[in-house]
């Protein structure tokens, strides 16, 4: 079959199967798992990394991890990241990195003072590896994925196909939370988070992978719909992304994913001509009325309390005392860990240790800025400002890759409520790192200076 609509419906039609063959029969996860990685090691070896083929698959990972996760099929508690950095370090044997890339190996160096440093300070009866590798392979997935994309060329149509891989398991999530929770009228209750209408899952990443979902379903949309039949596809998934995001309850991926459209958007706008605006102009106005149509059926489908989740309000519609689910608590003792220990920091791991002492609060870090800072000190700040810069200035450089600032916002929005507890935000940022092409052909991927 060459007729490329038709496959990627069918790969879509396929996906949606996945869902409903493990719903069926749980244990289908894990072979689902095993499957993933041996296609992937066996893809890229085999092509050796010709055509950005670790993109790819690491692409496809990263969505399907909540998948895993949701339906127990992970193999390791880190699958997403552990996959991603494998077939990173892959990519980098047979295609090299560009030797500008030196500013995220220096990233990499200054992780390495509060790794030794938690060997010492974590307690006795502490996991110490599991600790350390909690906190820190968020960081790594990160690092080794930029140094593989850091300047790397590629092809505006190849990266559309990356967006595609990162497309599919998507569908097999959307799929499995209607089955999962096919009424929800009947299993919201409230407006806390809401663990039946993410799969049972943790609603934060959820909602996480479903925000991102919206964006990726907009592009295909807006940039690989060549017919009528792919338009009506795409479009309808937009809906019910946004949809199933909003119904979990948590905000922050559907935030997210709207501020990902509206800088694409911009950026469109204000690179295109006079014709292209015209055009943009018209996505816009459609795209506020489809929101407003999905926010107008999202309030009927769970009485209004949708509206009250977003005005920050309990059932009663009585104003909640924390406007962050009480996050704030975790961001001002990581804030005093840091004040207390500003070279350094306290160690990699220690921060929820010294946080259940002095507080008796038992929580991992849900923001990355201050883990860093509590744990790595002021050279956690400099890694800081080397990942918020660096794809901005590229991006000065860079405009044909449109999709610079939307990757870019995901992973900052992404690390303000959920930490690194994906692999996701690490992928796209390294993503706002690549060197993008329009209808110029590739060049062989160990030339990259």
């Amino acid at each position: 079959m060459k007729n490329p609509k038709l496959i990627y419906i069918y790969l879509l039609v396929i996906h949606a199967a996945i869902a409903v063959l493990v719903f069926i029969l749980p244990f289908t996860s894990k072979i689902y798992a095993l499957s993933i990685c041996t296609f992937g090691l066996i893809y890229i070896v085999k092509n050796k990394n010709k055509n950005n083929e670790v993109l790819i698959m690491s692409a496809y990972v990263i969505t399907v991890e909540v998948f895993l996760r949701m339906t127990n099929g992970a193999i390791l508690n880190e699958f997403g990241k552990y996959a991603v950095i494998l077939f990173m370090f892959i990519g980098i044997i047979y295609s090299g990195f560009s030797n500008r890339a030196f500013i995220y190996w220096i990233f990499f160096i200054l992780l390495i003072p509060s790794v030794i440093l938690s060997v010492f300070s974590l307690n006795m009866d502490t996991d110490i590896r599991k600790a350390i590798v909690f906190n820190i392979s968020g960081p790594v997935c990160l690092g080794i994925s930029s140094i593989y994309c850091f300047q790397r060329r590629i092809t505006f149509d190849r990266l559309k196909v990356v967006i595609t891989a990162l497309a599919l398991p998507l569908v097999s999530i959307a799929a499995y939370l209607f089955m999962y929770s096919p009424s929800v009228k009947d299993v919201v209750r409230g407006t806390d988070s809401n663990f039946a209408t993410s799969g049972g899952f943790g609603p934060n990443q959820v909602s996480t992978i479903l925000g991102l979902g919206i964006f990726v379903f907009f592009v295909q949309l807006l940039l690989n719909s060549k017919s009528k039949l792919l338009i009506a596809v795409n479009g309808f998934l937009v809906l019910v992304f946004a949809f199933r995001g909003i119904v979990t309850f948590s905000r922050g991926g559907v935030m997210t994913g709207i501020v990902m459209i509206v800088l694409l958007l911009i950026v469109l706008y204000k690179q295109g001509n006079a014709k292209s605006k015209a055009k943009v102009g018209l996505v816009i106005i459609l795209t506020f009325l489809a929101g407003v149509g999905v926010w107008g059926y999202s309030s009927m489908q769970t009485s209004g309390l949708i509206n009250k989740r977003y005005a920050n309000q309990d059932a009663a519609g009585r104003e909640k005392k924390s406007k962050l689910s009480g996050r704030e608590v975790l961001i001002a003792s990581e804030f005093q860990m840091f004040l207390d220990n500003p070279i350094l920091g306290v160690g990699v791991g220690k921060n929820k240790e010294i946080r259940e002492e002095e507080t008796g609060i038992e929580a991992a870090s849900h923001n990355e800025i201050t883990r860093m800072m509590a744990e790595h000190g002021t050279l956690g700040i400099i890694d800081l400002l080397i990942l918020l810069f660096t794809p901005l200035l590229f991006f000065v450089n860079n405009r044909q890759n449109v999709f610079v600032l939307s990757f870019w916002a995901f992973w900052l929005l992404t690390i303000n409520h959920a930490a690194m507890r994906l692999a996701a935000p690490a992928f796209i940022y390294a993503l706002a790192l690549l060197s993008v092409q329009i209808n110029i052909p590739e060049k062989p991927e160990h030339s990259l200076d």
